[in-house]
């Protein structure tokens, strides 16, 4: 991994109305890391990648990406924000998937894919047309092509999206908890491909709630609340030996929930039973 960050996200505060949701929040993410964000539900998990996708504006500090100021210009010793032209240009070199898939449902699968190449990024519809086919053959969906998303499970149609945001060559993917909306038997084939995106080199800030998922693929992890970055660390000892007691009650949650799906009985259990 290079020393220079592909992003660069400093003391980035963000507020809806009175309630603080970014509190000072600094991450840089490295050329092919891949970097797992978990917490509590309310913590900003997801505001952190809307606002480095630039969905969402930010109150206070700066984000870069490749060393360049997202959504702001300096003019005269002044911070200036950019035109809607030059954000959407920047939005372009990154990859966004979200919890709802997000298809044009009035559209086949492959326009899905070649919409944006073709408008957006400039290529020939015959050149963005091969480069669908062969992202949705990498995602497992060579057949489904002319297929409409509502012809399709929701694991097939967040491929789709992966595919989709793909196809624009991005210099970082963001996941904003990618599964959630999923039935649980269909998880596997979701998490299977960002599995064998993050194997093959691509950077990526993944947002979920898979524990282990984000311990196997993660190079690392970080642990949020209230805004903030609580503990962050290499997974083995972010998972097994968690510092800060915030972070070791709510992995403990995770294993407890885990062992009640799996039939046996969690410390707590045996000592009430």
């Amino acid at each position: 991994m290079s020393d220079t960050p592909v992003l660069r996200v400093s003391d980035v505060r963000k507020r809806f109305g009175g309630h603080v949701v970014l509190d000072g929040f600094s991450l840089d993410v490295h050329e092919g890391e891949v970097v797992t964000v978990i917490g509590p539900s309310g913590s900003g998990k997801s505001t952190l990648v809307r606002c480095v996708h630039q969905l969402e504006g930010i109150d206070g500090g700066a984000m870069y990406l490749d060393g360049e100021l997202l959504g702001y210009e300096i003019q005269r010793g002044h911070l200036r924000p950019l035109p809607d032209r030059r954000v959407a240009a920047q939005r372009g070199r990154m990859g966004m998937v979200f919890q709802q898939f997000n298809l044009f449902p009035h559209w086949n699968v492959l326009r899905n894919v070649t919409e944006a190449q073709v408008l957006v990024h400039r290529r020939a519809p015959q050149e963005a047309r091969e480069e669908a086919l062969r992202l949705l053959a990498r995602v497992g969906l060579a057949g489904k092509a002319d297929a409409y998303p509502r012809m399709l499970s929701g694991g097939q149609q967040q491929r789709v999206a992966i595919a989709r945001a793909l196809a624009t060559h991005p210099r970082i993917m963001l996941f904003d908890e990618p599964t959630s909306a999923l039935d649980p038997e269909l998880v596997g084939e979701v998490l299977s491909v960002m599995h064998d995106l993050a194997h093959g080199g691509m950077t990526m800030i993944i947002v979920t709630h898979e524990m282990s998922f984000a311990r196997e693929v993660a190079d690392r992890c970080v642990f949020m609340e209230e805004g903030r970055v609580i503990e962050t660390g290499a997974p083995e000892e972010f998972f097994d030996e968690p510092v800060s007691p915030r972070l070791r009650a709510f992995l403990s949650r995770f294993s407890g929930r885990a062992a009640r799906h799996s039939g046996e009985r969690t410390l707590e259990e045996e000592t009430t039973s």
